[in-house]
């Protein structure tokens, strides 16, 4: 995929349109230890304690598994404005195996 090496954006901390430089970064794994991925996990019932509980005790019954490995992992474009220097990200994450910056 062929992406430019700037780009005319707006910058969130100067409230402007300038000049930002894309930068490339992999995505990143989420944190293990926030109060939200303890309380899912809580659901989850991965946190659980002792006791029957019922048909939810039993392992789910999956039919169709999908096996093989993505060929390809997700990335982010940071964006790092040419006047502040500071960098944002613009939520669109994609799958691709190759990124180009072209002049």
């Amino acid at each position: 995929m062929k992406l430019p090496k700037n780009a005319n954006r707006f910058c969130p901390y100067c409230r402007k349109h300038s000049l930002h430089k894309v930068i490339l970064n992999k995505k990143r794994n989420p944190r293990t230890m926030t109060y939200g991925s303890k309380l899912r996990a809580r659901r989850r019932g991965l946190a659980r304690g002792m006791g029957n509980r019922g048909r939810y005790s039993k392992p789910a019954v999956t039919q169709f598994k999908m096996t093989g490995k993505k060929t390809s992992k997700k990335v982010d474009l940071r964006y790092e404005c040419q006047l502040c220097k500071k960098q944002h990200v613009k939520n669109r994450t994609f799958r691709t195996r190759k990124i180009e910056f072209k002049q």
